[in-house]
Protein backbone atom coordinates (compact mmCIF):
# COMPACT_ATOMS: atom_id res chain seq x y z
CA UNK A 1 0.00 0.00 0.00
CA UNK A 2 1.29 3.67 0.24
CA UNK A 3 2.24 4.82 3.65
CA UNK A 4 2.18 8.91 3.89
CA UNK A 5 3.40 10.84 6.74
CA UNK A 6 2.50 14.69 7.41
CA UNK A 7 -0.35 16.83 6.22
CA UNK A 8 -2.07 19.30 3.79
CA UNK A 9 -3.19 19.73 0.40
CA UNK A 10 -1.47 17.32 -1.92
CA UNK A 11 -1.83 15.67 -5.55
CA UNK A 12 -0.59 11.73 -5.90
CA UNK A 13 0.67 11.51 -9.57
CA UNK A 14 0.78 7.70 -11.15
CA UNK A 15 3.14 7.09 -13.29
CA UNK A 16 2.29 5.64 -16.86
CA UNK A 17 5.23 2.68 -16.09
CA UNK A 18 3.75 1.38 -13.16
CA UNK A 19 7.05 -0.02 -12.13
CA UNK A 20 7.97 3.63 -11.76
CA UNK A 21 8.02 5.74 -8.02
CA UNK A 22 4.63 7.38 -7.41
CA UNK A 23 5.25 11.46 -7.30
CA UNK A 24 3.74 13.40 -4.12
CA UNK A 25 3.38 17.42 -4.57
CA UNK A 26 2.31 19.15 -1.73
CA UNK A 27 1.55 23.02 -1.14
CA UNK A 28 3.40 22.80 2.37
CA UNK A 29 6.29 21.45 1.10
CA UNK A 30 7.92 18.13 0.59
CA UNK A 31 6.12 15.11 2.74
CA UNK A 32 7.80 12.13 3.80
CA UNK A 33 6.21 9.12 1.31
CA UNK A 34 6.58 5.46 1.48
CA UNK A 35 5.70 3.43 -1.47
CA UNK A 36 5.45 -0.53 -1.40
CA UNK A 37 5.16 -1.89 -4.32
CA UNK A 38 1.82 -3.69 -4.58
CA UNK A 39 0.48 -3.29 -8.45
CA UNK A 40 1.86 -5.18 -11.56
CA UNK A 41 -0.83 -4.29 -13.10
CA UNK A 42 -2.63 -0.99 -12.40
CA UNK A 43 -5.34 -2.15 -14.96
CA UNK A 44 -5.76 -4.71 -12.15
CA UNK A 45 -7.41 -2.22 -10.03
CA UNK A 46 -7.70 1.05 -11.93
CA UNK A 47 -11.24 0.83 -14.68
CA UNK A 48 -9.79 3.40 -17.08
CA UNK A 49 -10.23 1.25 -19.70
CA UNK A 50 -13.31 1.48 -21.76
CA UNK A 51 -15.88 -1.40 -21.87
CA UNK A 52 -16.63 -1.33 -25.45
CA UNK A 53 -17.76 1.78 -28.24
CA UNK A 54 -20.97 2.96 -26.59
CA UNK A 55 -22.30 4.64 -29.70
CA UNK A 56 -21.77 6.70 -32.31
CA UNK A 57 -23.53 10.50 -33.56
CA UNK A 58 -23.66 11.64 -36.70
CA UNK A 59 -25.20 14.74 -38.32
CA UNK A 60 -28.62 14.08 -41.27
CA UNK A 61 -30.42 16.58 -42.86
CA UNK A 62 -34.16 14.91 -42.07
CA UNK A 63 -34.01 13.02 -38.79
CA UNK A 64 -37.04 11.16 -39.59
CA UNK A 65 -36.05 10.59 -43.32
CA UNK A 66 -32.73 8.67 -42.10
CA UNK A 67 -34.73 7.00 -38.88
CA UNK A 68 -37.00 5.41 -41.56
CA UNK A 69 -34.05 4.71 -44.13
CA UNK A 70 -32.02 2.49 -40.80
CA UNK A 71 -35.31 1.05 -39.76
CA UNK A 72 -35.70 -0.17 -43.14
CA UNK A 73 -32.22 -1.47 -44.28
CA UNK A 74 -30.53 -2.28 -41.22
CA UNK A 75 -34.24 -3.10 -38.78
CA UNK A 76 -32.67 -1.14 -36.05
CA UNK A 77 -34.97 -0.13 -33.15
CA UNK A 78 -35.98 3.73 -32.28
CA UNK A 79 -35.78 4.14 -28.74
CA UNK A 80 -36.21 8.09 -29.18
CA UNK A 81 -37.50 10.19 -32.11
CA UNK A 82 -37.54 14.19 -31.48
CA UNK A 83 -39.60 15.37 -34.60
CA UNK A 84 -37.09 18.22 -35.91
CA UNK A 85 -34.63 17.60 -34.02
CA UNK A 86 -32.83 13.91 -33.81
CA UNK A 87 -33.72 9.89 -33.51
CA UNK A 88 -31.82 7.24 -31.43
CA UNK A 89 -31.73 4.12 -32.61
CA UNK A 90 -30.16 0.55 -31.84
CA UNK A 91 -29.48 -2.91 -32.93
CA UNK A 92 -28.68 -4.33 -29.26
CA UNK A 93 -32.48 -3.26 -27.24
CA UNK A 94 -30.44 -3.91 -24.53
CA UNK A 95 -28.75 -0.66 -25.05
CA UNK A 96 -30.51 2.67 -25.36
CA UNK A 97 -29.02 3.76 -28.61
CA UNK A 98 -26.11 2.70 -30.69
CA UNK A 99 -26.66 5.84 -33.48
CA UNK A 100 -27.74 8.87 -33.36
CA UNK A 101 -29.28 10.75 -35.58
CA UNK A 102 -29.01 14.51 -35.44
CA UNK A 103 -31.14 16.63 -37.65
CA UNK A 104 -29.26 19.79 -39.23
CA UNK A 105 -31.27 20.79 -41.84
CA UNK A 106 -32.04 20.24 -45.63
CA UNK A 107 -29.17 22.40 -46.84
CA UNK A 108 -26.36 21.23 -44.70
CA UNK A 109 -23.55 20.51 -46.91
CA UNK A 110 -22.13 17.28 -46.98
CA UNK A 111 -18.89 15.90 -45.58
CA UNK A 112 -16.17 15.76 -48.25
CA UNK A 113 -13.91 12.95 -49.65
CA UNK A 114 -10.89 12.34 -47.44
CA UNK A 115 -12.01 15.35 -45.24
CA UNK A 116 -11.01 14.69 -41.91
CA UNK A 117 -13.77 13.33 -40.08
CA UNK A 118 -15.94 9.99 -39.70
CA UNK A 119 -15.04 7.66 -42.45
CA UNK A 120 -17.88 5.06 -41.91
CA UNK A 121 -19.44 3.00 -39.42
CA UNK A 122 -19.82 -0.81 -39.06
CA UNK A 123 -22.67 -3.08 -38.43
CA UNK A 124 -21.48 -6.88 -37.42
CA UNK A 125 -23.89 -9.54 -38.66
CA UNK A 126 -24.36 -12.74 -36.20
CA UNK A 127 -23.70 -15.30 -39.69
CA UNK A 128 -22.39 -15.28 -43.09
CA UNK A 129 -26.16 -16.39 -44.19
CA UNK A 130 -27.84 -13.23 -42.30
CA UNK A 131 -24.76 -10.53 -44.27
CA UNK A 132 -26.38 -12.75 -47.74
CA UNK A 133 -29.68 -11.84 -46.88
CA UNK A 134 -28.63 -8.17 -46.02
CA UNK A 135 -26.79 -8.04 -49.66
CA UNK A 136 -30.56 -8.82 -51.30
CA UNK A 137 -32.15 -6.31 -49.56
CA UNK A 138 -29.64 -3.38 -50.30
CA UNK A 139 -30.12 -4.78 -54.11
CA UNK A 140 -33.47 -4.49 -53.98
CA UNK A 141 -33.78 -1.13 -52.35
CA UNK A 142 -31.04 -0.17 -55.44
CA UNK A 143 -28.76 1.12 -52.76
CA UNK A 144 -24.89 1.65 -54.38
CA UNK A 145 -22.26 -1.00 -52.99
CA UNK A 146 -19.39 1.49 -53.38
CA UNK A 147 -17.04 -1.79 -52.80
CA UNK A 148 -16.59 -4.96 -51.13
CA UNK A 149 -13.82 -5.79 -48.53
CA UNK A 150 -12.26 -8.61 -48.46
CA UNK A 151 -10.29 -8.72 -44.96
CA UNK A 152 -9.19 -12.49 -44.45
CA UNK A 153 -10.97 -13.00 -41.40
CA UNK A 154 -13.99 -10.85 -42.54
CA UNK A 155 -15.81 -9.66 -45.30
CA UNK A 156 -17.46 -5.99 -45.72
CA UNK A 157 -20.10 -4.36 -47.67
CA UNK A 158 -19.40 -0.42 -48.03
CA UNK A 159 -22.54 1.67 -48.84
CA UNK A 160 -23.67 5.03 -47.63
CA UNK A 161 -26.92 6.53 -46.08
CA UNK A 162 -29.46 9.16 -47.55
CA UNK A 163 -26.71 12.07 -46.45
CA UNK A 164 -23.77 10.23 -47.42
CA UNK A 165 -22.58 8.80 -44.32
CA UNK A 166 -20.32 5.92 -44.71
CA UNK A 167 -21.77 2.44 -43.90
CA UNK A 168 -20.44 -1.00 -44.01
CA UNK A 169 -22.20 -4.01 -43.33
CA UNK A 170 -20.18 -7.07 -42.53
CA UNK A 171 -19.29 -10.62 -40.99
CA UNK A 172 -16.48 -11.28 -39.10
CA UNK A 173 -15.25 -14.78 -38.17
CA UNK A 174 -14.97 -16.31 -34.20
CA UNK A 175 -11.60 -15.44 -33.12
CA UNK A 176 -10.34 -18.66 -32.66
CA UNK A 177 -10.99 -18.55 -36.79
CA UNK A 178 -9.11 -15.83 -37.72
CA UNK A 179 -5.72 -17.56 -38.10
CA UNK A 180 -3.93 -14.75 -37.65
CA UNK A 181 0.00 -14.84 -36.62
CA UNK A 182 0.13 -14.12 -32.66
CA UNK A 183 3.45 -12.02 -32.89
CA UNK A 184 1.87 -9.64 -35.71
CA UNK A 185 -1.06 -6.78 -36.29
CA UNK A 186 -3.90 -9.20 -37.16
CA UNK A 187 -4.94 -6.87 -39.49
CA UNK A 188 -4.08 -7.49 -43.14
CA UNK A 189 -2.58 -10.83 -42.08
CA UNK A 190 -5.30 -13.51 -42.24
CA UNK A 191 -6.08 -16.03 -45.14
CA UNK A 192 -8.60 -14.26 -48.31
CA UNK A 193 -11.06 -15.79 -49.87
CA UNK A 194 -12.30 -17.59 -47.01
CA UNK A 195 -15.70 -16.11 -47.03
CA UNK A 196 -17.35 -16.60 -50.28
CA UNK A 197 -20.81 -14.62 -51.34
CA UNK A 198 -22.82 -13.16 -53.71
CA UNK A 199 -21.03 -9.69 -53.71
CA UNK A 200 -18.06 -11.58 -55.15
CA UNK A 201 -19.12 -10.24 -58.02
CA UNK A 202 -19.17 -6.16 -56.97
CA UNK A 203 -16.40 -3.90 -57.20
CA UNK A 204 -13.77 -5.09 -54.67
CA UNK A 205 -10.97 -3.84 -52.52
CA UNK A 206 -8.01 -6.36 -51.85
Amino acid sequence: GIHLSGAGIFDLYAPRRPQQSFILVSSLGIMDLTVIPFLRNREEIMGYKPKQLGHINIFVRNAERARDWYEDLLGLHTYGFMPGAAAFLTADLENSHEIALMEVGEDAPGQLKRQVGLNHMAWYMDSLDDLKELYYRIKERDIEIEMVSDHGHAVGIYIRDPDGNGIEVTYEMPRDEWGHDESQYMIGGTAKGRLPGPWDEEPARA
